[in-house]
């Protein structure tokens, strides 16, 4: 039996830098899908970024996944997990220039979280018409706002039912 693989957009958003802040995640399984978000009172872009992903794993795995394709338009998650984190480990988290690594509490929970898993991380254009990257980041948005956006969570699409997803094109990520 192959692996089932599941394909995950993040967002992270914060009004000021630090300020409130939100996170945002769509989640592809099959003919399923759920968006999930959440929000901070005091927080900064970076760390929405990776709580985004932190959480969009959490659910993905305790779906029993073993592997997922993860979209995001942060360079410092997508570098973060695929360039940067290794070196960091070697060098007592700390960056090329000796200083402390910032956020390394979220950085450790996502190795933690990836230890076992075949993750792909890919990094897409943000504000550039990936609609799943464009989706998560109305929800990430509207939390850091204060907002509570209707979230949705059944079907991807079957034909000639009402109640699919709204966004048709949400896999495409040219």
């Amino acid at each position: 039996m192959p692996l089932k693989s599941i394909t995950i957009f993040t967002d992270g958003s914060s009004r000021g830098n630090p300020g409130p802040g939100g996170w945002g995640a769509v989640i592809v399984d099959c003919q399923k899908v759920t968006e999930i978000g959440g929000r901070e009172t005091h927080t900064t872009n970076n760390r929405m970024e990776l709580i985004g992903a932190i959480k969009a794993l959490e659910f993905v795995f305790s779906l029993n996944a073993k592997r997922c394709t993860l979209y995001a338009d942060s360079g410092y998650l997508v570098k973060g997990m695929t360039e940067w984190i290794h070196n960091w480990q070697k060098k007592n988290w700390k960056t090329a220039d000796r200083k402390q690594v910032l956020n390394r509490d979220l950085w450790e929970e996502l190795l933690i979280l990836s230890r076992g898993k075949e993750i792909s991380w890919k990094q897409v254009s943000g504000h550039a018409g990936v609609a799943g990257n464009e989706r998560c980041d109305e929800i990430a948005t509207a939390f850091a706002s204060g907002e509570n956006p209707e979230l949705y969570s059944d079907v991807l699409d079957l034909p000639a039912q009402a109640g699919n997803y709204p966004i048709k094109n949400i896999l495409n990520v040219s």
